[in-house]
């Protein structure tokens, strides 16, 4: 690139050479970097706005835009060829990055701060993620946006031999085939490790673990790397206003309500509690008016970090969660399947509060989804949807297409059960999966693993084993005292809303019996070190087991059955070259076969599978042998059998079936001089005959009676 102002930065690293690239690009921005790795290329421009909201959040926005022409690719409708809303691949990865950079704000910035990753060009071998994240750091650390970065990320890949630092796209694909393996990504800053996704087949958490401090030791590198950068050319952050609040609103606060929490936020009933803190509330705002204290709209804010504070403390110093249970202890767990009958698969879960109902629908293969992104064109066989409406936290709102977190948290749960589902050749059905989350008191995503894990079993799916998952929570004291200075902490099994909401990471981690098949973590401190993540596996791990095996007691295994519900599918695999003879001209006999034996749908792959699918198991067959005789190959000596549909002078033609037919020549009728064919045979009538001769590529057909001994079928 020949910019304006360039001046470029390198890194050898990972066998490629990592490039940054700053100019009068994008000058508007507060920030923008082209980053570079093998040929994939991405801009990313920071903006902050000029002025602060009345909001009591951080609002920070991370936006991927997927460009079609990065990849060489003119895709999408047929009327409207341009970029459309984000694909779920697309929301995934800015979710990745969102969940990097953002503990590193204060959160009393109310200014808008937009960071918006476009990818310019994709080598369709070099992950955009790693990139896109590392150049947003770049970005935000160069800019005047306060920002406590840089961050940095990579993926690893453990194959079946050795682990891979950021590896190709073609070695992962090649590498995560077997047992053991899995790709994941790590992102953090200098000390922590902040973020991490994983998808893995039954992956050992000793290799997970060694994949942490691998990965931990290569973001050091490239953080360094930003910071050299950052002494050259980072311009002075802004000296922008945090949100503050009155001292003398949080002392009077503090005094009245404080006494109250110990009393109001523990208990085993949520309903009660939250009674509780209302009324507490109720009592507060009262005292304020009564005080004539007017302002008050920082008492949100203050009572979130009151509660926080009760929270975190005593859970660290005296062992006490909200709802009065143990460390490890996990709620009252259920579990059904079989609910609605019509359905192929149905299940519920739950876990405390916290209900996923899962329904199974299979299809035939051509009920798989298209998928056309800037990174992958193909087709998805097993789909898992993730509906999360408002009524299950018992508030009202808007229904209607999925969100940011509803993708995401969906993902996840396929992520986790992908690795056990039957291969086509096994069961070629399509598998859409279906949670619908009816109430929600913490890791609805995990409940949605454990109930499709059910759903499946039920419906009959041949699934490998089943899997289960349990979201970890930790308690830290710089979540409630960032200037604290103790290493202490506490890791909690199955987290709830408050635990959920103040505590300081959300892990989630997924898997069967024998290993890992998907792991997320979030967190709401700085991040954590390698022996919070080993403890939390382990404690994980202990947690999953003892949900398997309540899941084993409603459901040991997947119904040797389908639902009479779901249809019938057969498979014929014929010759690539024979499509054309099953497809007919303008689709004449496939269509002609579906009306015929009234069939749901025929479909054909490239490879010479045929899927025949239907509700009638009868028809299903007959459709199936129709195949079978379209694409029939016959040989010499072989042995047939025929109605008779034309007489000859010279011989009679046999219908063979699949619209074939044979000749047997009046000299081949029987032994013996034949002076007329009808002396021998006549119309209707069943022949065997052996054959004597094929022309190639399908010709003519040459039988003969005489040589089964002249032996022809009765009239």
């Amino acid at each position: 690139m020949k910019l304006v102002n360039k001046k470029e930065y390198s890194l050898p690293i990972f066998g490629r050479e990592l490039k940054f690239i700053v100019s009068d690009l994008a000058g508007q921005s507060n920030g923008s970097v082209v980053g570079q790795f093998g040929d994939t290329c991405v801009l990313v421009t920071t903006v902050m706005g000029k002025t602060d909201k009345n909001i009591d959040y951080f609002p920070l926005t991370v936006d991927y835009e997927e460009r079609f022409y990065a990849a060489g690719k003119i895709i999408g409708s047929r009327f409207i060829r341009r970029e459309g809303r984000p694909s779920d691949l697309a929301v995934l990865s800015g979710r990745l990055i969102d969940r990097t950079i953002r503990p590193l704000f204060d959160s009393r910035l109310r200014r808008d701060v937009q960071v918006v990753v476009t990818i310019l060009s994709y080598d369709e071998e070099n992950d955009p993620d790693f990139l896109a994240l590392l150049t947003a750091s770049m970005a935000l650390t160069i800019s005047d946006i306060p920002w406590n970065g840089p961050v940095a990320g990579l993926r690893v890949l453990k194959n079946e031999k050795d682990f891979v630092l950021n590896p190709l796209n073609s070695q992962v694909e090649e590498g995560t085939k077997i047992d053991g393996t899995f790709d994941a990504f790590f992102s953090g800053t200098s000390t922590r490790i902040n973020m991490i996704e994983l998808g893995g087949k039954d992956a050992d958490k000793k290799d997970i673990k060694k994949s942490f401090s691998l990965a931990f030791e290569d973001i050091k590198k490239l953080i360094e790397f930003q910071n050299k950068i950052k002494e050259e050319i980072g311009k002075e952050k802004k000296m922008v206003a945090l949100h503050q609040i009155d001292k003398n609103l949080e002392r009077t606060v503090k005094d009245f309500i404080h006494p109250k929490l110990e009393n109001v936020l523990f208990g085993p009933d949520r309903n009660e509690r939250n009674q509780k803190l209302a009324e507490a509330k109720d009592e507060l705002y009262q005292y304020l008016a009564d005080s004539n204290i007017e302002d008050i709209k920082d008492v949100e804010a203050i009572l979130e970090e009151l509660v926080n504070e009760v929270v975190h403390k005593n859970l660290l110093g005296k062992n006490k969660r909200v709802d009065g249970r143990g460390i490890e202890e996990i709620r009252t767990l259920y579990g059904e399947v079989g609910l609605l009958k019509r359905l192929h698969g149905s299940a519920l879960f739950s876990r405390g509060e916290t209900q996923a109902l899962a329904v199974t629908t299979l299809a035939a293969p051509g009920s798989e989804q298209i998928v056309e992104t800037m990174e992958f064109s193909g087709k998805r066989r097993f789909m898992l949807h993730y509906n999360f409406p408002p009524f299950s936290t018992g508030e009202t709102g808007r229904l209607g297409m999925p969100g940011r977190r509803e993708i995401g948290h969906g993902a996840l749960a396929e992520k986790a059960l992908r690795a056990v589902i039957p291969s086509q050749e096994e069961f070629p059905y399509t598998i859409r999966l279906v949670s619908e989350v009816l109430s929600s008191n913490g890791s609805s995503s995990m409940a949605t693993t454990c109930a499709g894990t059910l759903s499946l079993m039920d419906a009959g799916v041949p699934i490998k084993k089943p899997v289960a998952g349990i979201a970890m929570g930790l308690m830290t004291h710089q979540g409630y005292d960032l200037t604290s200075k103790s290493n202490d902490f506490k890791i909690i099994t199955d987290i709830q809303g408050p635990e959920d909401h103040y505590g300081d990471m959300d892990l989630k981690v997924a898997g069967t019996r024998d290993g890992i098949t998907a792991l997320q973590m979030d967190v709401k401190v700085e991040g954590i070190t390698e022996e919070i993540f080993e403890k939390a596996l382990d404690q994980a791990e202990r947690a999953r087991f003892n949900i398997l095996d309540v899941m084993e007691e409603v459901i040991a295994e997947p119904r040797k059955e389908l639902s009479k519900f779901a249809p019938i599918i057969m498979i014929v695999e014929i010759k690539p070259s024979q499509i054309g003879m099953v497809i007919g001209p303008g689709g004449k006999v496939i269509n002609g076969m579906i009306e015929t034996y009234k069939l749901g749908t025929i479909d054909i792959d490239e490879s010479g599978k045929v899927f025949v699918s239907g509700d009638n198991l009868e028809s299903v067959n007959r459709a199936v042998a129709h195949i079978k005789s379209i694409t029939h190959e016959y040989e010499v000596g072989e042995i047939v059998e025929g109605e008779i549909i034309k007489l000859l002078d010279f011989g009679a033609i046999i219908d063979l079936g699949g619209g074939k037919d044979g000749m047997i020549h009046i000299s081949e009728a029987k032994n013996g001089f034949v002076e007329k064919i009808t002396d021998v045979f006549g119309m209707g009538q069943v022949v065997k005959a052996k054959i004597m001769k094929v022309e190639p590529d399908g010709g003519k057909i040459s039988l003969s009676v005489k040589a089964l001994g002249g032996k022809e079928s009765n009239r």
